[in-house]
């Protein structure tokens, strides 16, 4: 339920002093959420675990002052666990991996800031939303794939040079040289996150999930004394963060050229699209109705992983799990973020002797049950409703990521949409430009579009229709265009609910000859011949 608008939240100091305990309560809850998380997903991109927690800490002391979004928690991100890695890898793996991916991380945030200047924040709405939801799955799948091995607490031998279809083709060799102690305490780590949504008791769930495995997975760890019966890899270390605090980036990996440009637009890339996609949907979810400014959130995301690079961080993203327990939790502002990175500090400082009790297994629990939500089959499920076209898009981005990467991936989800568009009798003039003209008379607002509107030319759509003033009435007439496909029926229909929420009415005709590829309400339309 909206709020009235006198009620919106100060911002600033004022907003801090009204609203200092609902944000720093909300902000200590996603503190207790973020920790493990920001832990695992450094670990699993082959970081030193300490950087998760520097990145957040630089995501809630730096980014929320500069930040365009007020309810959105800046971390380390699970889906940039598959770069990362990649990084670190093709740099030459182990700590000179690390220190050159810094330096494509450097040049991706200065990147991430000129998006932020040249007002490249509607970035997002030029992809396909069934290429996105792909390369989501296709993380998700590899997260999933890189994670068993470490929940079965195998050798990390045994993982070294494979790549994710290679490791899920490997699970019966894992399973068979499984360690029992740890991999039991991976298994009820990985049954609490995944049975902890199903329960009904609100006192129980106010406590995080993550929180509830490291309660029952370090007492469990210290009675079978893993710190003397299980290998050195069995466990997390950190060391000391005033120790680790320095210039780590090293920038002469930029004499691997191809290697170097392709992780700088990956992170740049794939960074932005997920901290855009988190801010829309964080927007969606917030009581007071208010819109974030997404080009100065992507200058603050941008500040933020420049210095996170710098000093050795992982790069981060307004993370979507951390920014939905923030809403839920009833943060009311900006503050709620700083306070989150407050607390990390805070717990980094006096007690990071507690976090080098904490089992692998736990973490690699926590990062499966990231990656089955991104890839849970639900997803197949909804993309097959919205039409066959969607699937066949969404299965070749996944395929494409896991066996080559994430830009092939994409990019080939891309190009499957362009041919089936093409097919479709899409004009080629009209791949990049839709010629939409924009009338007025009386109270009404007529936007009319020709030829096709298609992911590809819909940023040149929405700038029109973010020029009208808000409370007139809208129309906007397709009955011109051969096709209309899902990712502009579903911007039209988010473009209708923002509109509507601030007073006027959007009414969208002209599909009447169209027709649907499947019942699904953003499926897409094609007209039919006469």
């Amino acid at each position: 339920m909206s709020h009235p608008k006198s009620k919106i939240p100060a911002d600033g100091l004022a907003g801090l002093k009204e609203n200092l305990s609902t944000d720093a309560i909300s902000g200590f809850i996603v503190f207790l959420l973020a920790l493990p998380l920001s832990l695992g997903i450094a670990k699993a991109s082959d970081f030193p675990p300490l950087m998760g927690l520097i990145t957040a800490i630089i995501g809630g002391l730096v980014v929320s002052f500069f930040a365009g979004s007020r309810l959105t928690i800046k971390g380390p991100a699970a889906g940039l666990i598959v770069i990362v890695a990649g990084a670190v890898a093709d740099f030459g793996g182990g700590e000179t991996g690390w220190h050159l991916a810094l330096g494509a991380m450097v040049v991706a945030g200065l990147i991430q800031i000129l998006f932020g200047v040249f007002k490249l924040g509607k970035l997002a709405d030029f992809f396909p939303l069934s290429a996105i939801h792909g390369m989501l799955a296709a993380i998700g799948l590899i997260i999933i794939a890189k994670q068993i091995p470490v929940l079965l607490d195998v050798n990390p031998a045994m993982t070294k040079g494979k790549g994710p279809i290679a490791l899920l083709g490997s699970i019966p060799d894992f399973i068979a040289h499984l360690d029992p102690k740890a991999t039991l305490i991976g298994t009820v780590s990985l049954v609490i996150m995944l049975g902890w949504p199903y329960i009904k008791n609100k006192y129980i769930k106010m406590v995080p999930a993550p929180l509830m495995v490291l309660i029952i997975a370090i007492p469990a760890e210290l009675i079978m004394d893993f710190q003397h019966t299980e290998p050195a890899y069995a466990l997390v270390h950190i060391g000391n963060l005033l120790e680790n605090i320095k210039i780590n980036v090293d920038f002469s990996g930029i004499a691997q050229t191809g290697v170097f440009i392709k992780y700088v637009i990956m992170f740049a890339l794939v960074g932005t699209l997920e901290s855009l996609l988190t801010v829309k949907a964080i927007d969606l979810l917030d009581p007071f109705k208010r819109k974030s400014n997404t080009n100065k959130d992507l200058i603050a995301v941008g500040i933020g992983n420049t210095l996170a690079a710098v000093l050795g961080g992982l790069p981060m993203i307004s993370e979507v799990a951390r920014s939905s327990s923030n809403v839920n939790n009833g943060a009311k502002t900006r503050w709620a973020n700083f306070f989150h990175g407050f607390f990390i500090l805070v717990f980094v400082l006096l007690a990071s002797h507690l976090i080098e009790l904490i089992p692998n297994t736990a973490l690699a629990a926590m990062l499966i049950t990231v990656g089955i939500k991104l890839a849970h089959p639900k997803e197949f499920i909804h993309t097959f409703k919205i039409g066959k076209e969607q699937l066949a898009i969404f299965l070749v981005t996944i395929f494409l990521t896991m066996y080559e990467d994430l830009l092939v991936g994409i990019g080939a989800g891309i190009l499957l949409k362009m041919i089936i568009h093409a097919f479709n009798g899409t004009p080629l003039s009209s791949f990049f430009k839709a010629p939409t003209v924009v009338s007025f008379e009386g109270d009404t607002y007529l936007v009319e579009i020709d030829k096709a509107a298609i992911f590809s030319n819909f940023l040149g759509i929405k700038r029109k229709l973010e020029e009208i003033p808000s409370g007139f009435n809208v129309i906007i007439d397709l009955k011109k265009t051969k096709l209309v496909d899902h990712s502009v029926m579903e911007s039209l229909h988010h473009f209708q609910h923002d509109y509507e929420s601030n007073g006027g009415t959007v009414r969208i005709e002209g599909l009447d000859d169209h027709k649907p590829t499947s019942d699904h309400v953003f499926a897409a339309r094609k007209k039919q011949s006469v």
